[in-house]
């Protein structure tokens, strides 16, 4: 080969080396999880709760308690364990208020998973799936009661107008069943919440709540 050939070759082949080098790989950039929004107390988010019941009752939630489904409580993707919040259903204005301990739900089209004891309350155990309005009503390390002080009622409704809160209330009182109306403002709104008894621990209040059930009420036990 001529050496004017032999040097345009080995030129051709340094330029291609070159060349290679200069090829850059990209590497893909990992997805990072979106960050949650701030929570704070008096938060709102809207949109379809649902609840889950008898195949996880027993089971580990999310925060090391054992599920029990007779309890106030729910299953919310973001919200930090422990949190307590109202969940009002939209078309009915019935609300219950219950405790962080789980995470969920599973499928995205829903905001949170309801025990079936909170879901009896708000009447979603036949529709399964209602639309709610979710408010934070307190954090994680709030001041915890005083020992000794009565911490437990029966709840039979939770309404969002007081004429209803008072009809139940003198349904009960003519059945010789005493219950009081107890108000909560909440933001802008006002609940009225119809509850009965003052007991120093759960079993006792759950003896109370069964010949309520036996009724035909939808009794739950609640923390005061």
């Amino acid at each position: 080969m001529p050496g004017g050939a032999r040097f345009l070759g080995c030129a051709g082949l340094a330029l291609l080396g070159l060349a290679a080098c200069a090829r850059v790989t990209v590497a893909p950039v990992p997805s990072v999880a979106p960050v949650p929004p701030a929570v704070t107390v008096g938060s709102t988010e809207t949109g379809r709760a649902s609840w889950y019941g008898v195949p996880h009752h027993g089971r580990r939630t999310a925060s090391g308690e054992v599920y029990d489904m007779n309890d106030l409580t729910a299953a919310h993707r973001t919200l930090p364990l422990g949190s307590r919040v109202l969940v009002t259903h939209l078309e009915t204005g019935d609300a219950v208020e219950v405790r962080i301990n789980d995470r969920g739900p599973v499928s995205t089209k829903r905001i949170i998973d309801l025990s079936q004891a909170a879901a009896r309350v708000l009447g979603a155990l036949g529709p399964g799936v209602i639309p709610v309005r979710v408010r934070v009503l307190a954090l994680p390390g709030g001041s915890a009661q005083a020992p000794g002080v009565p911490r437990y009622a029966v709840q039979v409704g939770s309404f969002g107008n007081q004429e209803r809160a008072e009809a139940l209330r003198r349904s009960l009182a003519r059945e010789g069943i005493e219950a009081v109306v107890a108000p909560v403002t909440v933001g802008s709104e006002t609940y009225y919440r119809v509850r009965i008894g003052s007991f120093g621990d759960r079993e006792q209040a759950q003896q109370a709540a069964r010949p309520l059930a036996d009724r035909g009420l939808r009794p739950v036990v609640v923390e005061r």
